[in-house]
């Protein structure tokens, strides 16, 4: 990949830079993320005579490729053309983008890009208003609801407290959360329950996915409690540190459902054969958001198709290296 991130480093205000790439903790988990890929390798087969299908289906749409834009608020911070650009690029590579509920854009506008949209939900404690911002993103054309399960209370970022970076700067707001003329902060509840999914169940007909989930006992929760798809991720390592990183999570959720539901991963992710390696220990696709991230602050709309084209191309060879069937023998502890 281009040395985006390099970039991004150079040319955003500290501050930004580190709220995007910044963790809980001493970071532990969001190296650990992108460690665990690197402990792994890949025993090809041979001769098995398929042709790669990168196409992927999933509750709430079709992508051409295993990798989906990953829910990232503000960024309109990264580029003055934000969730537009990412969007755009997201549409012209014909895969996902998952609308951060804290866009810097509103979702009616997003929507206009013709991208496939799917919309990130922290669900509030104020129940009334957060079905009013799930009928908004329903009513502009998201196809799948993602509810993110891991946050009841905000994680600790040394970064961000260091910086004193505690909100946007003037000009930028969390538009999903606007009625009229007020903007309501984002909150986190202890209190949010399955019963809440329960709700979400009866007031949408979006496909509902639960994000954050670690533990294989909570993804058999959630298929209980309806759920059409289940995230497996740790937040980026940026709610709580010394979790351990979502690929080494991944066998025992995908055990748990028992093929009920697809099953995805993010954390980590930053080849083709990162992709590979998910795909074959169980997950249906991918998310990427860090490095969507560094090249929309480099280069916008352009930075982010590349990124995007980037894992097009090495994943259609690294699944065509790596041969047939791709599952779990064809990976290697090393």
């Amino acid at each position: 990949m281009p040395s985006y991130e390099a970039v991004a480093r150079e040319r955003l205000p500290k501050a930004h830079y580190d709220y995007f790439a910044g963790g809980a903790g001493d970071e532990s988990a969001v190296h650990e993320n992108e460690a665990a890929f690197a402990r792994l390798r890949l025993v090809p087969r041979v001769l098995g005579g398929t042709r790669p299908d990168l196409a992927v289906t999933l509750p709430g749409g079709r992508a051409s490729l295993p990798v989906l834009v990953a829910p990232t608020a503000f960024h309109r911070l990264a580029h003055p053309d934000g969730e537009l650009a990412t969007a755009r690029a997201a549409a012209a590579e014909d895969t996902i983008m998952i609308v951060s509920m804290a866009s810097t854009t509103p979702v009616e506008a997003v929507a206009e890009t013709g991208a496939t949209l799917w919309f990130q939900l922290y669900v509030q404690p104020d129940m009334a208003f957060t079905e009013r911002v799930v009928g908004r993103a329903e009513k502009a054309g998201c196809r799948a609801l993602v509810v993110t399960a891991d946050s009841p209370v905000f994680g600790i970022r040394p970064r961000d407290l260091h910086n004193g970076f505690h909100d946007l700067p003037e000009g930028l707001v969390c538009e999903n959360l606007r009625e009229g003329d007020v903007v309501r902060p984002i909150e986190f509840s202890p209190e949010i329950s399955w019963a809440h999914l329960d709700r979400l169940r009866e007031v949408t007909d979006m496909p509902l996915i639960v994000k954050g989930v670690t533990h294989p006992d909570d993804a058999r929760t959630a298929v209980a409690h309806g759920a059409a798809m289940v995230m497996v991720s740790n937040h980026g390592g940026r709610q709580l540190d010394r979790v351990a990183a979502a690929l080494d999570l991944l066998p025992d959720v995908v055990d748990a459902v028992g093929g009920a539901v697809p099953v995805t991963v993010d954390g980590g992710v930053r080849r083709g054969t990162d992709v590979v390696i998910a795909l074959a220990l169980g997950a249906r696709a991918v998310l990427v958001g860090r490095p969507i991230l560094w090249a929309l602050a480099a280069e916008g709309e352009r930075g982010v198709r590349e990124v995007l084209r980037r894992f097009r191309t090495e994943t259609e060879v690294a699944m065509a290296l790596t041969g047939a069937p791709l599952d779990p023998g064809v990976v290697r502890r090393c």
